[in-house]
């Protein structure tokens, strides 16, 4: 049996050609060959929505036959998801099929004649079902350890609190220590599970930035000067809590990676409709082939650079997404002079009404 979707295609674009006076080139017999037999779903439908044409594994995912067709998308694959989204002209979407059960991402691209569109799906149940058993092991595993590590950090302050000394104290003070970094990995793992699970809800207030920058400089103790660039006035409608806590994170990233008595920059804008907050460190930097991974779980650029070394690896990701939840941005760059500038852009605050 020929290749029929790459067949029909070529086919297609030939008379096209032929209509426009050009002459078509002989046809790509190996284009056509890996376009049937790609394991991606493909299906080419015509102006009146018709599946006119279909790969193997378009055939194999829908249970048609060629002599099926043409059909209409509806009655070809059953689904009537995939004739919404593609009245709706949404060229990706991502979609769960009733039908058969499966997720799929859908991409609809121009076809070979006018009014003709190329349908592709990728199958992603199991990519889906993998990150939902992720997000349940980190929460149920984040629960799970909360008791014990309640447990250890209430021994080690009883350690404290009875006068030890000598190598007792140091121990003591050492296990406490770390069990609260144990205790903030573990809390930073279940609020980014809530968070990746959908379950975090979004609360927009109306609050002024420089106070929102004064409480989280306060809150952090810095043990370093901070420079501060912030209009009187500027007004972000976001969520406070969400913010401060994003903010928080960029500063004691920044506080790691600075060298001892460096000043720590923190500089706010409303620009473009946005509410854009950058901090800078004057550290060694980041090289630019970590810049799109630095907001990624876990990821560290090299772990000596930090000063503490004691890092979750975690804050990052979670800022990455307290600022996506509120129809926001991150990012990473270099200053100019040295260090790293890290910033968070999210919509801005209409100006306040003049009363008068």
């Amino acid at each position: 049996m020929p290749p029929i979707l790459a067949a029909v295609i070529w086919d297609r674009w030939r008379r096209r050609l032929w209509e426009e006076g050009i002459q078509p080139p002989d046809p790509p017999r190996p284009f056509e060959d890996v376009l049937e037999e790609a394991p991606i779903v493909a299906l080419l439908l015509d102006r009146d929505r018709r599946v006119i044409a279909a790969n193997q594994a378009a055939r194999r995912f829908f249970r048609l036959e060629p002599e099926q067709l043409p059909l209409g998308l509806l009655e070809a694959t059953r689904e009537g998801r995939l004739a919404e989204a593609l009245r709706a002209g949404q060229p990706e979407a991502e979609l769960r099929l009733t039908h058969c059960q499966r997720s799929v991402q859908v991409k609809l691209v121009p076809g070979p004649s006018p009014g003709d569109t190329l349908m592709f799906l990728t199958d992603v149940t199991e990519l889906r079902r993998l990150e939902t058993v992720r997000q349940e092991f980190v929460a149920n595993l984040s629960h799970e350890l909360r008791t014990p590590l309640t447990s250890l950090r209430l021994t080690a302050e009883s350690l404290l609190d009875d006068p030890p000394s000598g190598d007792r104290k140091r121990f003591a003070a050492r296990a406490l220590k770390e069990t609260d970094h144990l205790a903030n990995i573990v809390a930073n793992l279940r609020q980014l599970a809530e968070i990746e699970a959908g379950r975090m809800a979004v609360a927009r207030t109306r609050f002024d930035v420089r106070e929102l920058v004064d409480e989280a400089t306060a809150r952090l103790r810095l043990d370093r000067p901070l420079e501060l660039d912030i209009p009187k006035g500027l007004e972000a409608a976001a969520d406070r809590s969400k913010l401060a806590q994003a903010l928080d994170n960029l500063l004691d990233n920044a506080a790691k990676f600075s060298p001892p008595g460096s000043p720590i920059e923190v500089r706010a804008r409303a620009e473009a409709g946005e509410l854009r907050i950058t901090v800078r460190d004057h550290g060694p930097g980041i090289s630019p082939e970590h810049w799109p991974r630095v907001f990624e779980r876990f990821y560290k650029v090299d772990p000596a650079r930090s000063r503490g070394g004691s890092g979750s690896g975690l804050g990052l990701a979670i800022t990455k997404h307290l600022v996506l939840a509120q129809g926001g941005r991150v990012w990473t760059e270099a200053a100019r002079d040295g260090g790293q500038i890290f910033g968070l852009a999210v919509p801005c605050a209409p100006p306040t009404e003049d009363p008068a």
